[in-house]
């Protein structure tokens, strides 16, 4: 799986007026980290050996490390569960295609030597045969980001953000959510052909080498409402 690269991504501020300013000599890991949904790598191979083939900025930065230096590192080896076995349980049944997705709790080692606690949401991207042909993990800090009420349709979107349209954006989700090419082509009433093409254009669109890539690009890019499943697609982001 190649890699591509990615623009650099803000992380967003919370700001509590009721509590006092922190010294300033003191930095907290969790107040700096960055929204869930900027926060992504994707990987592939057998699930004891997941590989990071590529990575947003904003992921690799939570261990200290390039977006080049992270790429070729074994999932398993940055991050740390209180269950190894479970852990493993739970990709090997993503990579056999039991389970779409699935959300741990575990913890990681920042670029200083630091342990920080995080959730991760691993999710299966399917390829055009069915198979799985890559995993995408979301990393977020379990003790500072929460879920955005399903009510709040994100911001709206910068000029040079991308927008959808309406059966571009189904067939995002539907990949997002691992269906496959025949599965996407029986449920939109379109031909395997017309599938490929949309998806192809896409891929193209968003500057992604394959599927997989397809869909860390779109959460990095705030395609995605954060927190939801299955993938939903932002209304702002899905041409009127």
């Amino acid at each position: 799986m190649a890699t591509t690269s990615f623009p650099d991504a803000s992380p967003r501020k919370h700001h509590r007026a009721a509590e006092p300013a922190p010294p300033a000599h003191r930095t907290s890991v969790a107040d700096s980290s960055p929204p869930a949904s900027r926060a992504v790598c994707t990987a592939r191979g057998f699930p004891g050996n997941l590989v990071i083939t590529a990575a947003e900025p904003e992921f690799a930065g939570q261990f200290g490390l390039s977006t080049r230096e992270i790429c070729g590192r074994r999932l398993l080896d940055l991050l740390y569960s209180p269950a190894p076995s479970r852990l493993q349980e739970q990709f090997i049944a993503l990579s056999s295609g039991r389970r779409p997705r699935f959300t741990e709790q575990v913890t990681g080692k920042d670029g200083s030597g630091g342990l920080f606690h995080a959730d991760i949401t691993a999710i299966s991207v399917r390829g055009r045969r069915g198979e799985t042909s890559g995993i995408v993990v979301l990393l977020h800090h379990s003790t500072s980001v929460a879920p955005a009420p399903l009510q709040d349709p994100g911001p709206s979107p910068a000029e040079d953000e991308p927008v959808l349209n309406a059966l571009d954006a189904q067939v995002l989700e539907g990949v997002a959510r691992g269906e496959s090419t025949v599965q996407l082509a029986s449920r939109l009433y379109l031909s395997r052909q017309g599938i490929e093409y949309r998806i192809g254009q896409m891929l193209r669109r968003f500057d992604a080498p394959n599927r997989p890539a397809l869909i860390s690009r779109a959460h990095a890019l705030g395609v995605f409402a954060p927190g939801q499943w299955p993938p939903r697609v932002l209304p702002t982001r899905i041409k009127p």
